[in-house]
């Protein structure tokens, strides 16, 4: 069994309790327009190319089996529609221009790599947290990842959209011993203005984990023109479970705008960014909530 990974981060001290390694998985359901993640929503490899850091030392052309990269008039030119995927041009890229988003790995490759830094989830109380893209559209791998951490006495985490069958959420709950839960709006149609899809099974899936008493940590954007409206009634709802144990409200940035370049995507990004009070002012409010 493979699963596609678009990324492994170390020492990540924002994706659950103490210091973690994160490890990113290609493929999502929604399309968030202020998704700081684009090279995660595509379940196909996609390579991201970085103009200003090309040296023109065209190594990457010498690898490529597609033709993808070729010498264009005083500089380097990138056909996206030969790329075939195989991440060679990264690994003999000179100045660091090229990065391969989508390496397939079995859990027997992905595993040692997570022991790594075992010693620092035991000393500082973190682990390995699953995240994206949305990592539990590669269910079945994902649960075998997981036995293999909890065999190895690593603490768990999935950070998820939410938009999954509960055949899924089933499937990992018994080796998951925290769920970072994204929740971006309680409106169905604001939500699917912001994300492309309802939030029916969103919410539903939320209240299942709440009725089989999993431990939840909640993470809310805050993206002014889209869900700021969206905090009372995100509030309102988060306020009816026990399950909840942090919220956070997440500041929208746009320092993802040179990734949707270097990806040859189109950028969906918001221009307006949140003021510090506006977001200190929604922490506050489910501050008032948790338990």
């Amino acid at each position: 069994m493979k699963a596609r990974v678009a990324d492994i981060k170390r020492f990540a001290v924002h994706d659950g309790d103490g210091i973690r390694t994160t490890v990113f998985f290609k493929g999502c359901p929604l399309s968030c327009v202020w998704c700081h993640n684009p090279e995660t929503i595509a379940y196909a490899p996609q390579t991201a190319y970085y103009e200003n850091k090309c040296i023109g030392c065209m190594e990457c052309a010498a690898v490529c089996p597609g033709g993808a990269h070729r010498t264009a008039g005083e500089g380097h030119g990138f056909d996206r529609e030969k790329c075939v995927g195989c991440g060679a041009c990264e690994e003999a890229c000179l100045g660091e221009a090229l990065k391969f988003y989508g390496q397939e790995m079995t859990v027997e490759e992905l595993l040692p790599r997570l022991l790594e830094d075992r010693a620092f989830y035991e000393n500082s109380g973190g682990g390995v947290t699953l995240s994206g893209g949305e990592c539990l559209t590669q269910g079945a791998f994902c649960e075998a990842l997981l036995r293999a951490l909890q065999s190895e006495g690593i603490h768990t985490a999935v950070d998820t959209c939410g938009f999954v069958s509960r055949e899924t959420l089933e499937r990992v709950m018994p080796c998951t011993d925290i769920f970072l839960y994204d929740i971006k709006a309680i409106d169905p149609e604001v939500h699917k203005r912001c994300t492309g899809q309802d939030n029916g099974i969103i919410l539903d899936n939320l209240r299942y984990l709440n009725a089989c008493g999993k431990t939840v940590d909640v993470r809310i954007p805050y993206v002014p023109g889209y869900n700021a409206g969206e905090m009372e009634k995100i509030r309102d709802f988060l306020a009816t479970l026990s399950c909840v144990r942090k919220i956070t409200v997440l500041a929208y940035h746009n320092y993802a705008g040179s990734k949707y370049a270097s990806l040859g995507m189109d950028n969906t990004l918001p221009p307006t960014l949140p003021t510090t009070e506006e977001v200190a002012a929604a922490q506050a409010m489910m501050d008032a909530i948790v338990r």
